[in-house]
């Protein structure tokens, strides 16, 4: 994967609204599902491609080093030749003199080439670095992003699973509405104060015929009065009840 490709994508990814994907959703719950499985995939395959990236930057920076110490190296190894040569010069022995000069040339000639090879390699290093950084954001917000996903997921199933237990509730207390319980209570306690009214009833009906007992006994003391007095005045005595002495 180019690093233009992952950085585009990473750029795609990042800028993705998620409420507008949401809104759009016939099922929102699978839709986040398949953008969590999508940015769990997308930021593994860009880990790995950044992790590569970095690899390569590491790899050139090790050269880029090795190249400036080449280049010391050189140039303390052409300083060495060049003062040998210097003072054999100075002795008098001008054919090794020239030797040591040579070799101080050809080791000047190495630290030009490690010292060209470093120059050329900085601004790809440094272009490189600014690309890891990007890359490296990218992917912060990418896990960010997930972390949003992914809280915006769980949000959205412990909304349904409340809705769902409060649907049951629901139709639940519309089942009780349609037995109404009350109601069949209302008739119980019609039927037991019929009973009760019964049972006042045939109470009043036996009190009534008490009554009606004690006023026929009531009749015959009266007629049994009536035929003692008559009695009386037919054998000449008084009929006036006289009270007990």
């Amino acid at each position: 994967m180019a690093k233009q490709s992952i950085l585009g994508r990473i750029s795609q990814l990042v800028r993705a609204n998620i409420n507008a994907l949401l809104d759009q959703a016939e099922d929102p719950q699978l839709m986040l599902d398949q953008l969590v499985r999508d940015f769990t995939n997308s930021i593994a395959e860009a880990e790995s491609a950044v992790a590569q990236t970095i690899g390569n930057l590491r790899l050139q920076e090790q050269d880029y080093a090795e190249d400036i110490e080449a280049a010391a190296d050189w140039g303390r190894k052409a300083l060495a030749a060049s003062a040998k040569g210097s003072e054999l010069r100075a002795a008098g022995n001008t054919v090794d003199a020239d030797k040591f000069d040579k070799l101080a040339k050809i080791a000047l000639g190495k630290q030009l080439s490690a010292e060209n090879e470093a120059k050329q390699a900085a601004p790809a290093i440094a272009s490189q670095n600014e690309v890891v950084a990007q890359l490296k954001d990218g992917l912060e917000k990418m896990r960010l992003k997930l972390t949003e996903l992914t809280n915006k997921r769980n949000e959205l199933v412990a909304r349904a699973k409340t809705a769902q237990a409060q649907t049951q509730v629901h139709d639940a207390i519309k089942s009780i509405n349609v037995l109404d319980p009350t109601s069949e209570l209302g008739r119980f306690e019609d039927k037991v104060r019929r009973e009760e009214a019964k049972v006042l009833g045939q109470q009043e009906l036996t009190a009534s015929s008490l009554d009606a007992q004690f006023e026929s006994l009531e009749d015959l003391d009266r007629e049994a009065e009536i035929e003692a007095r008559l009695a009386a005045l037919k054998s000449g005595g008084s009929t006036a009840i006289t009270s007990g002495s």
